[in-house]
């Protein structure tokens, strides 16, 4: 992409901390105008780039602010491309916003949500990919997910849609020359050598859809189902990892009647923990809602926890929990018998493909809540490249139903429709990281098979 250092005239300023009292505060201002606003605010003539100048901070009444930090970074060699100056000042809610409005007497105006990544994106200083990953970066779930985001902001997924956008450009070009440069001397062995090209990318891509599937919890906060029959102790469960009576606890069948949903920190990890209504058969309507509203967060969930009563005989309840596990095969699940305080009644047998836990609610589930970080952490080694988001996947998913689409022309020398793949291809990867540019084409034919000569 071409850079567009200078394409916008006007200067944003925006507070780039979070509110609140803290030692720090940070007030950003990018923009044409950003070094000139720097030095009516701090009155110094003199302002050396990518130098911490300990100064005085004035308002446009020359009223003294604070005694602040003031960096300028110089255009083309900052965040966004542009001239950018910060104003690194004493914390809390007064002082940086008396900069901010100082700043915006002076001609900036407030930036827009986004606006600085946005001209770091359109001024090529980052990509689409790196964008998202900073977006989400900020609200990471577990310090997996803020490995998997550091090195997307490094350039890990940039770097292979580079590399995929080249196979995919030097293949267009063959068939840009086989199509009108036909009396030109082309490689005989160029049309196998394509297929394989376009099979190793195929299954590259196909893995790294599959594998971001599994991971997605990583980035949004995985999503924990507690599951039972009614009385099994699902809301003492949800109680004890939170740490709280969140839940009502009874003798009583059907206590708990919709979802309960809460945010907690397991290890490096953090989850969303529903406690869902006891499935069973019920008469009752109110009970009935609650029943659906559990199966359908079982389908969402991305882990299951499945309680049965170690002191019961296995009944139909039972077997509608183990019904319900093996149709989410897909999921990760734990399945774990409470109630192990009291003599055994309940035929493991049926449980033994889950290798269940034992628990006891009157003791501790400790054993569980161990068992569920360490799968946590399980799902969480992810040294292969990870797409951070649903835009991202489907996109992936697109290039490679296209790749999968041009192989098929391919063999029949249909060159035409294999090109129209190819180029559907190269637009679904530029969703992830940036626009291709029908010059890019012409460059690969020009160099890989020297025409014109």
């Amino acid at each position: 992409m071409h850079t567009r250092q200078g394409a916008f005239q006007d200067t944003i300023a925006a507070i780039a901390t979070a509110e609140g009292v803290s030692s720090i505060s940070i007030v950003r201002i990018s923009g044409e105008g950003a070094l000139e606003i720097a030095k009516k605010v701090s009155a110094l003539e003199k302002i050396i780039p990518r130098h911490a100048h300990l100064t005085s901070l004035y308002t446009k009444e020359h009223q003294l602010i604070d005694q602040a930090i003031m960096i300028y970074f110089a255009a083309p060699n900052s965040f966004t491309g542009e001239d950018i100056v910060e104003f690194q000042c004493h914390g809390g809610l007064i002082v940086s916003q008396e900069i901010l409005d100082t700043v915006l007497c002076y001609g900036a105006r407030l930036a827009e949500a986004g606006e600085f990544s946005k001209r770091a994106f359109l001024n090529g200083k980052i990509d689409l990919s790196e964008a998202e990953a900073i977006a989400k970066l900020i609200e990471a779930k577990s310090v997996d997910a803020a490995k998997i985001l550091a090195r997307q902001l490094k350039g890990e997924i940039k770097d292979f849609i580079e590399q995929s956008r080249e196979i995919l450009l030097k293949s267009l070009a063959y068939a840009e020359v086989s199509i009108d440069y036909a009396e030109e001397d082309i490689p005989q062995d160029m049309t196998e050598s394509m297929h394989r090209e376009l099979d190793v990318l195929e299954e590259k891509i196909e893995s790294i859809v599959e594998a971001s599937y599994r991971r997605r919890g990583l980035i949004e906060g995985f999503k924990v189902a507690i599951i039972g029959k009614p009385n099994v102790g699902k809301s003492s469960l949800l109680n004890a990892l939170l740490n709280d009576d969140r839940a009502i606890v009874s003798d009583i069948a059907g206590t708990t009647r919709d979802t309960i949903e809460e945010q907690i920190r397991i290890g490096t990890h953090v989850i969303r923990l529903v406690d869902t209504a006891g499935i069973r058969d019920a008469k009752d309507r109110i009970e009935k809602i609650g029943i659906s509203r559990s199966i359908s967060a079982i389908e969402d969930a991305d882990i299951i926890i499945a309680l049965f009563d170690y002191s019961r005989q296995v009944d139909k309840e039972d077997q509608k929990i183990l019904s319900l596990l093996e149709q989410m095969q897909n999921k990760h699940i734990i399945v774990a018998l409470n109630k192990s305080d009291l003599p055994l009644a309940f035929d493991r047998s049926i449980l033994d493909s889950y290798s269940p836990l034992e628990v006891s609610a009157k003791k501790s589930f400790s054993i569980l809540t161990e068992h569920l970080e360490a799968l946590l952490d399980t799902i969480g080694e992810a040294e292969e490249i990870t797409l951070i988001s649903t835009r991202q996947i489907e996109a992936a998913k697109a290039a490679r139903d296209a790749i999968k689409e041009a192989k098929r022309p391919l063999l029949h020398a249909e060159l035409e429709f294999y090109s129209y793949h190819l180029q559907e291809a190269l637009k679904a990867l530029s969703l992830i990281s940036k626009p291709y540019d029908n010059e890019e084409i012409l460059e690969k034919m020009f160099a890989e098979f020297c025409l014109g000569k």
